[in-house]
């Protein structure tokens, strides 16, 4: 199983490489091009993203044709075997819109529905996040790789809090969200991904978010996991299909954001 996993990661590399192509080019553009998916607000969405995961298709359809692929902007191929893959070619797509560079493409591979590895590359800095049960590792500019390591942070007092809007949570969650911003140090907003992947490097203490979608998340999940943090719903469980994400440096840190954020 690890000799599979390490196999995946290159090609999850290989992945995240033919999506940058597609991506970079498109990321100081602006709004010129972009599109409006929501009939109700704005959901945008840009020419890159298709392109970048149409090109990740291609890949995954010639290597692992057997294998599943769920994304954003295509519809789901079914997977014959156990395997498939979870794609999110900009997430963060006001921030790529807007020029700034904490956008990301997340791709996951996931066993039987179950995601193993993640990727979380954040191409306008270079930095590509990967991990699964063997571990975790950011490789930047250069070819630099280094092993990723949660921070040792135990009590939520002491704890840097990141979500991507403050404006992200209503009615109850927005209650539970501000016991949670009070208890903290210091809160950051605007990473979308990016704030997961910090928190896999020990920048960031604690994640939470709601409304997020599988493929917002998929990739997240094993990255945190494999540097040692815990990720479970806002109760504490491990169904994440709500949408309801806490991702913590260390199993106490999450029993404690989880508690505030109960009530």
């Amino acid at each position: 199983m690890a000799d599979d996993l390490e196999n995946f990661a290159a090609f999850a590399r290989s992945l995240a490489e033919a999506a940058r192509r597609e991506t970079l080019p498109g990321s100081r553009a602006g709004l010129a091009g972009v599109e409006n998916k929501a009939s109700d607000g704005f959901d945008p969405v840009t020419q890159s993203d298709r392109n970048s995961e149409a090109a990740m298709r291609r890949l995954i359809e010639s290597r692992f044709p057997d294998h599943g692929i769920t994304g954003e902007e295509f519809p789901d191929r079914p997977a014959s075997g156990r395997w498939s893959w979870s794609l999110d070619p900009i997430d963060g797509t006001r921030a790529f819109i807007c020029g700034l560079p904490s956008w990301t493409t997340l791709i996951a591979l996931l066993e039987d529905g179950e995601p193993m590895l993640g990727l979380v590359d954040v191409p306008r800095l270079d930095e590509l996040y990967l991990g699964h049960a063997g571990g975790a590792w950011i490789l930047s500019g250069g070819g630099e790789k280094r092993n990723l390591a949660t921070s040792a942070c135990l009590r939520i007092e002491d704890a840097r809090l990141s979500t991507t809007d403050p404006y992200l949570f209503e009615g109850v969650e927005a209650e539970g969200f501000g016991r949670l911003r009070r208890s903290t140090r210091l809160t950051r907003y605007g990473l979308d991904a990016y704030g997961y992947a910090l928190v896999a490097a020990g920048s960031l203490d604690i994640v939470a978010e709601s409304g997020l979608k599988p493929h917002d998340f998929n990739a997240l999940v094993p990255l945190v996991r494999g540097a040692g943090g815990a990720v479970s719903n806002w109760s504490g469980g491990t169904d994440l299909g709500a949408g309801q994400i806490v991702a913590a440096a260390n199993e106490a840190l999450l029993e404690a954001a989880c508690r505030v954020l109960s009530g």
